[in-house]
């Protein structure tokens, strides 16, 4: 893979390397795009087998925030930042100061906050480093884990979908299958249950899977690998990304697929895939945004969660005019979800150079 021809074609401002042996730190911060303001996204901590899978992951990711944030509105670029290690073993403090020192090195360009693998402790302890951090625990004056408003976000995209779907936003008696069961999916369960529906629920972790099933009698459990072609009305691929491919698409069941998973669509065909089965595909960047919102709402040193949740509100807006727009012009979802936030860069680009 030639990286720089890569990133070339796909907009990328920067990708930086950081090593510190003495911390157990190899890590990665990808800068797509700054046209909106500075670039912020979530820290990944991932144990990849290779070094090109590490690179590929970053860079992917930190194009998705560029239109994440593009897509909902906010002044900000999109950035990702990586830790080649297995976050269930290799955190310690030492490796988050460092990791801290690295984001602070790009001199406010880039602002870090949680993602997979990573906790409110372990961006405590790179805050030591660095001011470009959100994501903090209140105690320390932040927002917390924003996996409450993230979900709140994807639930009010599911049932924008379910408006194109079946006439109506009540989703009181839908099937929703959840594929992984996590922070944000945990959050999304609570808005799916108070509402009336029915929920089917795997995680590849087994202690996971045993808190899901304390939910109550309209929630099952069943395998990480029946998930897919469980009989549901919504698929929330809730997991890692690449879930929505050329084998698995055959086997859903659903009408719609909405979730809080990155990258859901292993490659853009995928889309029209899902079109073709006649399954309406919510975009994942528009459906996830509420995390990066209510960090948003962190920056300049006062959270305010009410705006957090009535901008995260607005993700029902955005997704009925992606869906529309899509119908309109006869392109798929993310098609018309990309035309949304590339027509929001050129309008700021544009003022730029005026």
């Amino acid at each position: 893979m030639n990286i720089t021809e890569y990133m070339g074609a796909h907009g990328h401002e920067q990708l930086s390397v950081w090593t510190d042996p003495s911390a157990g730190l190899r890590a990665f911060i990808a800068i797509h795009d700054t046209t909106l303001g500075p670039a912020l996204g979530g820290v990944r901590i991932w144990p990849h087998p290779t070094e090109e899978a590490a690179i590929m992951d970053v860079l992917r990711l930190s194009r998705a925030m560029t239109y994440k944030s593009a897509a909902a509105g906010l002044p900000l670029g999109g950035g990702k930042g990586l830790i080649v290690a297995d976050s269930r073993t290799d955190k310690t403090e030492a490796m988050f100061r460092s990791y801290g020192r690295f984001v602070d090195s790009l001199g406010g360009r880039f602002i870090t906050t949680e993602d997979v693998g990573a906790s409110t402790q372990d961006l405590e302890w790179a805050s030591q480093s660095t001011k470009h951090v959100v994501g903090l625990s209140m105690e320390k004056g932040g927002s917390g884990n924003p996996a409450v408003v993230t979900g709140f976000g994807v639930f009010q995209a599911m049932r924008a979908c379910a408006v194109s779907a079946w006439g109506s936003d009540d989703l009181n008696g839908r099937t929703v299958a959840l594929q992984g069961y996590g922070n944000v999916a945990t959050s999304l369960a609570i808005y799916l249950l108070e509402v009336g529906a029915k929920l089917i629920i795997t995680d590849i972790r087994e202690e996971r899977r045993v808190d899901a099933r304390r939910l109550g009698d309209r929630v099952s459990v069943v395998a990480p690998d029946k998930i897919l072609s469980q009989n549901c009305d919504i698929l929330a691929p809730c997991a890692l990304g690449g879930v929505l491919n050329a084998k698995s698409i055959p086997q859903l069941q659903a009408q719609v697929v909405c979730g809080s998973a990155n990258n859901q669509l292993a490659e853009l065909a995928d889309d029209k895939r899902l079109a073709d089965r006649g399954i309406l595909y919510g975009p994942d960047y528009v459906a996830n945004a509420g995390g990066i919102i209510n960090v948003y709402y962190e920056l300049g040193g006062v959270y305010d969660h009410k705006r957090a949740m009535e901008r995260t509100s607005r993700i029902y807006d955005t997704m009925l005019r992606v869906i529309e727009d899509s119908k309109e012009k006869g392109v798929s979802t993310a098609v018309a979800a990309d035309a949304l936030a590339e027509e929001r860069l050129r309008m700021a680009l544009s003022e730029r150079l005026a």
